[in-house]
């Protein structure tokens, strides 16, 4: 398959709509703006639909609206606009459709800087709404994951009937390279994924027929919708956790890091072996469910310390880490926010200040 150099934002567009994405709906903020503009381009071309809402509200609400229809959907916005999804994708899990979106993140707290920050992780992860419920959450380190993850993306929603987020930020959404492109879904195909969901869309039905809106009414039935919803977490923490264990065989310090830091980590890993520090590496590639496991096997007798690596002040991904861990070695950070970029020097100072402390 041919590889093409595109911008991770208008990659991640690209294979959405490769995915059969048919329905888009978002409004500008920085640094996701490339994310509709190309589909404002992008959905003519293949008779779907582009608009552009008044706010993220709305944007959010006619989410819900199309993907009612059976149609693939999708929506994406940065940090503060994501904050205005949460009531959307609230009613989006109460009803349990399977919508897509993405966060491009950006620098916080608040308003913040527009320039990148992995500060939505606790949001992305614990609480992107009201009533307690969970999503699958991704995380790329390449242009090429978010394509991939992407187009996946609308398989998973639909396979559990429950929003699918793509948590990225600025550094993956404005950077470029080459990627290989997923196949375009024929007409027939999308037209057979539509059918597929009719039973469970507000359209195509008789007056007689009752159409599942929401997952009940009150009382008991709300219960028994929350029991089911638990108990497919519980599967996800099975089944779906996604993770990358780089050279942790033989590793006395490890480095926890997800997306764009992650990769900054790799180099300083290998850089790290070369001055005979044993360095690894855990990776969550989904962030929700969390490789727990990952940690909680390792062994605390070879494994001296753990340096969590996040563009976030305060840590946020640490909070997993450490209750994966239970107190079994140090857990040091490595934190950059507001903007300011992670670089490999920095994790790899923080690296060997750890291992003085515990080797």
């Amino acid at each position: 398959m041919a590889r093409i150099f595109m911008k991770g934002c208008e990659a991640i567009a690209e294979a959405a709509t490769r995915a059969g994405c048919r329905f888009f709906a978002g409004y500008p903020i920085t640094p996701q703006n490339e994310i509709p503009e190309y589909f404002s381009r992008r959905m003519p071309e293949v008779n779907g639909v582009f608009v552009q809402g008044e706010s993220e509200v709305a944007s959010v609400n006619m989410l819900y609206g199309a993907i009612q229809t059976g149609t693939r959907s999708m929506s994406s916005s940065s940090s503060t606009g994501i904050s205005l999804y949460s009531e959307g994708v609230s009613y989006c899990n109460a009803a349990r459709l399977p919508i897509v979106y993405v966060n491009v993140q950006r620098g916080g707290p608040g308003v913040g800087a527009i320039q990148p920050a992995q500060q939505d992780y606790l949001q992305a992860t614990k609480a992107s709404g009201s009533g307690g419920f969970e999503m699958i959450v991704l995380s790329p380190s390449s242009v090429q994951e978010a394509v991939d993850m992407t187009y996946e993306a609308f398989d998973l929603a639909e396979k559990y009937s429950n929003p699918v987020l793509i948590l990225t930020d600025g550094v993956m959404g404005t950077m470029m390279e080459p990627v290989e492109l997923p196949p375009m879904k024929s007409d027939e195909e999308i037209a057979k994924l539509k059918e597929a969901r009719r039973a469970v869309s507000a359209v195509g039905h008789s007056p007689e027929e009752q159409v599942r809106i929401l997952p009940g009414g009150v009382g008991a039935s709300f219960e028994a919708a929350n029991i089911d919803a638990y108990n497919m977490y519980k599967d996800w923490a099975e089944n779906e956790v996604r993770v990358e264990e780089f050279m942790v065989d033989d590793a006395e310090i490890i480095l926890a890091a997800y997306g764009i830091s992650a990769r900054i980590a790799r180099v300083a890993v290998k850089n790290l072996r070369a001055e005979g520090i044993k360095a690894g590496m855990i990776r969550p590639i989904a962030v929700h469910p969390f490789p727990y496991k990952s940690f909680e096997n390792l062994d605390f007798n070879r494994v001296k310390g753990i340096l969590d690596i996040e563009m976030s002040i305060p840590p946020q991904m640490k909070w997993d880490v450490e209750h994966a861990v239970h107190g079994r070695c140090p857990i040091a950070e490595c934190l950059k926010s507001g903007g300011e970029l992670m670089t490999s020097e920095k994790v790899m100072n923080a690296a060997r200040e750890l291992a003085k402390e515990v080797l």
